[in-house]
């Protein structure tokens, strides 16, 4: 079976991001074929590399990246979500004259039709989120 997740809630607001990680790395751990994590709406903030979660809070932004890096998964965030809310990478500080970028280099920007895409090619999409 290979599936899609979508995360929809920001990890500072809900338990949607950290329930979507639980599941993403059960579904790995048993052998479930993981294509695409898609970050949209307030799900992008999980992108960001300046966040500084306290000491006696579980650090979800690191734990997705080491997923990511652990199971090369395929970590999308929507670009049109993440410029609204002052999400950019190196590439779009540049194209937008902007002085600095604060997206973690484990996520890649682009558009809703990744998420398209991974709907059609999996059998199912898992939503996390409002």
């Amino acid at each position: 079976m290979s599936i899609s997740i979508l995360v929809l809630g920001a990890p500072f607001e809900s338990e949607a991001c950290y329930t979507a990680f639980r599941y993403t790395k059960a579904a790995l751990e048993s052998d479930v074929s993981v294509e695409r994590v898609f970050f949209y709406q307030s799900g992008i903030h999980t992108a960001s590399n300046l966040t500084c979660v306290p000491r006696d809070e579980f650090d979800l932004y690191s734990a997705w990246q080491n997923l990511t890096k652990e199971y090369s998964l395929d970590i999308v965030v929507c670009i049109a979500a993440a410029a609204r809310r002052g999400l950019i990478d190196n590439s779009e500080a540049k194209r937008h004259n902007k002085t600095a970028s604060n997206m973690s280099e484990h996520f890649e920007l682009s558009g809703l039709g990744q998420l398209v895409e991974a709907i059609a090619t999996t059998d199912k999409l898992i939503t996390f989120g409002e």
